[in-house]
């Protein structure tokens, strides 16, 4: 990507941190920042990898997921553009305890983290930055933790569902969300077995929560699906 082009995308979709830079940070990073192209379900970075990059997903979906006993994976947070992650690792100073892939073609932007960590070293706004990132991602990760525990299986999968449609949003129509998970995904995101997640979106078809085409899933009742949701 030409350097012109690149700064558009820098300015337009990573703002939020392009305010804050210098004219010489921007131009680190102009020179530094690498577009990838990957295709749908390919691995980003593998857990016990060391973390060089900070990630941004500038388009498409993508996930990051523990591996779990039997082979069955846990999905701990999903990505939407423009968010960055990849880099929590690396501030701790260990290896990776997640697997990042995508769910369907993306593009991402790789920031080696020597230069973010250099930069860091010399802005305070910067700083504050992934401070802010950070602390965000920790309330919602122990928010998750007490709802995958004390839920019951329908009030996971109600939330679960309602994730996806805060993180992605509606097709056009209004109703369809736009995201296309298989049931082991969905079960994965919602910390129960894929049959248990068949069982309970058949369930919410009935009683007319939702309708389900293969991947398709239309949310027709949100509000009764939010009241699963919060109260379990």
């Amino acid at each position: 990507m030409i350097k012109s082009a690149l700064e558009k995308v820098m300015s337009h979709d990573l703002s939020e941190i392009w305010t804050i830079l210098s004219p010489d940070e921007k131009r680190r990073i102009t020179d530094n920042f690498k577009i990838h192209n990957f295709n749908k379900n390919q691995i980003i970075y593998a857990e016990q990898e060391e973390p060089e990059y900070l990630w941004c997903l500038l388009k498409g979906k993508a996930k990051l997921y523990k591996g779990g006993v039997g082979g069955r994976q846990q999905i701990t947070r999903l990505i939407r553009p423009v968010q960055y992650f990849g880099y929590r690792a690396y501030f701790a100073q260990e290896r990776y305890v997640h697997t990042a892939a995508t769910i369907e073609q993306s593009v991402l932007g790789a920031l080696p983290m020597s230069l973010v960590e250099d930069m860091i070293d010399n802005n305070r706004r910067l700083a504050w930055f992934f401070i802010h990132e950070l602390s965000r991602n920790l309330g919602s990760a122990d928010t998750r933790i007490v709802n995958l525990t004390q839920k019951h299986i329908r009030g996971r999968l109600a939330e679960a569902l309602i994730v996806l449609k805060d993180n992605y949003g509606y097709e056009d129509d209004g109703t369809t969300l736009r995201i296309y998970m298989g049931r082991e995904d969905i079960a994965n995101l919602s910390n129960m077995t894929t049959s248990n997640a068949i069982r309970t979106l058949t369930s919410f078809v009935n009683e007319k929560l939702l309708i389900v085409d293969g991947r398709q899933i239309k949310i027709i009742d949100e509000d009764s699906l939010r009241k699963i949701s919060k109260f379990g």
